[in-house]
């Protein structure tokens, strides 16, 4: 399935995270729980980052397609959200293995880690890139 560029948000850092609102995939992610803020893997899925295209591919007939050369990237130089770091958030994943996928019901106004982590609601965890 598709998930619209203006429902994500892809985080730059040491392991990047992609935040996912109202995704098509968001009752088949497991709960997230993060008690101690370790985030778990996410079996049976993987992620295929690339500059165009991010696959996020789960188990069975599960998966979503985000067009990443339009989506937002958060962290970078200026800390801010700018369109060309996309190659930079791919560069990452590729280099942590994979990222934190999270599935909310919308975006956050702000980063909040702790309260994302331990929300009811937030899905996902760690999940690997595709070999």
């Amino acid at each position: 399935m598709l998930l619209e560029p203006e429902n994500t948000l892809f985080v730059r850092g040491a392991t990047p995270v992609l935040l996912l609102a109202g995704a098509p995939v968001h009752a088949a992610l497991p709960p997230l729980t993060a008690p101690d803020l370790a985030i778990p893997r996410c079996e049976g899925w993987s992620i295929v980052p690339r500059l165009t295209l991010c696959v996020v591919d789960g188990p069975g007939d599960h998966g979503v397609l985000v067009p990443a050369l339009a989506a937002p990237v958060a962290g970078g130089s200026d800390d801010g959200t700018a369109p060309g770091h996309m190659a930079d958030w791919c560069d990452d994943t590729e280099r942590a293995g994979g990222a934190v996928v999270l599935s909310l019901d919308r975006l956050p106004q702000t980063l909040d880690w702790p309260a994302l982590l331990s929300s009811d609601t937030t899905r996902g965890g760690f999940v690997p890139v595709l070999d």
